[in-house]
């Protein structure tokens, strides 16, 4: 037995892109930045990891003007490796391959003040 989800929640790192193959079918894809806080010492630094994506179907062609530079969205899919050669040298991409996705809101550049929002459990 094998499992293969995938959910990551973060920012677009540019503005989607659409296309449409011959059959008609809407091919989307962008570029997810996942921020990782890794220990440095005695510092902690906040790691950007970039997870492509491609949204297959009409959803894409729908959310295409929300899915723009900075946008924060919630992923969920399944993961694909492809691998090939170009000029003598092995490449290989690993991508989400979207089931779901939501745009999330994006809040207010505030600091967190308790008064403002008493009912947040930290």
């Amino acid at each position: 037995m094998s499992i293969n989800c995938v959910t990551i929640s973060g920012n677009l790192t540019r503005d989607c892109e659409v296309r449409t193959v011959p059959s008609g079918m809407a091919i989307t894809k962008f570029t997810v930045a996942v921020n990782e806080r890794r220990k440095d010492g005695n510092e902690w630094t906040d790691v950007a990891n970039y997870v492509p994506c491609t949204l297959f179907g009409k959803l894409g062609e729908k959310l295409a003007p929300q899915l723009t530079k900075g946008a924060k969205v919630c992923v969920q899919g399944s993961l694909r490796y492809s691998s090939w050669e170009k000029d003598g040298d092995t490449r290989s991409k690993l991508e989400v391959i979207v089931k779901e996705i939501e745009v999330l809101p994006k809040f207010k550049d505030e600091p967190y003040h308790e008064e403002t929002y008493p009912d947040l459990p930290f």
